[in-house]
């Protein structure tokens, strides 16, 4: 268990929250996170690109010269992977990447992912209220109070998506913005700083905390 100090719109301390969460053990904790990132970056990936080789470039059917007394090299074709305009050797197809994982490993993963980044983690009290309207600068100055630089690459998780908060958020250029039912383990160990609302908090070890 992890007791996290909670931050208020000010940057005070307002009080503290517990997360609790069941992790892989030390030796294997690396290997299944890696398995994890590796799966949902492949999984992202569309495998449309495609390119032709010679039997399905246009044209090519007729012989360019024939075989002897040229002096040049035989040819049969102008579509050869020789040729310019020809086809492509070994070039890529369309496929699929998608790599398997059971779902108790990826949620596994997921924890272990989030509970190795605690020592980054600034638990805020919701400040949605404190948006009346989208104003990107009022957030970029909580943020500076509570101890986020603007600079480094933030991990903001909400417990709902609230639009005045999205629309402060979305203008600041390394900041990415998601709900606690989103989570996923590139984001989580892409960001410098993972800011989240105690109510994110509440929902992940409620989502999370009691699996096995």
């Amino acid at each position: 268990m992890v007791d996290c100090t909670v931050k208020n719109w000010d940057g005070e301390d307002s009080g503290t929250t517990s997360l609790e969460l069941k992790v892989a053990k030390e030796e294997t904790a690396s290997h299944v996170v890696h398995r994890a990132l590796v799966r949902q970056m492949n999984n992202s990936r569309q495998g449309t690109v495609s390119t032709k080789t010679r039997a399905e470039v246009r044209g090519g059917g007729r012989k360019p010269w024939r075989q002897k007394g040229t002096g040049r090299a035989r040819a049969g074709s102008s579509r050869s992977p020789l040729w310019r305009g020809g086809g492509v050797i070994f070039g890529p197809k369309p496929r699929d990447f998608s790599v398997k994982m059971n779902r108790k490993e990826r949620q596994l993963a997921l924890r272990t992912a989030f509970y190795s980044r605690v020592e980054d983690l600034v638990v805020v009290a919701d400040f949605a209220e404190q948006l009346s309207r989208p104003k990107t600068k009022d957030l970029l100055s909580a943020m500076s109070r509570w101890g986020v630089e603007p600079e480094s690459k933030v991990l903001l998780i909400v417990a709902e998506r609230n639009e005045n908060v999205y629309l402060s958020s979305r203008n600041i250029a390394k900041l990415r913005m998601i709900s606690a039912s989103n989570l996923n383990v590139f984001d989580i160990l892409a960001a410098d700083k993972i800011v989240a609302t105690e109510e994110a908090i509440a929902k992940i070890q409620e989502v999370y905390g009691g699996q096995v």
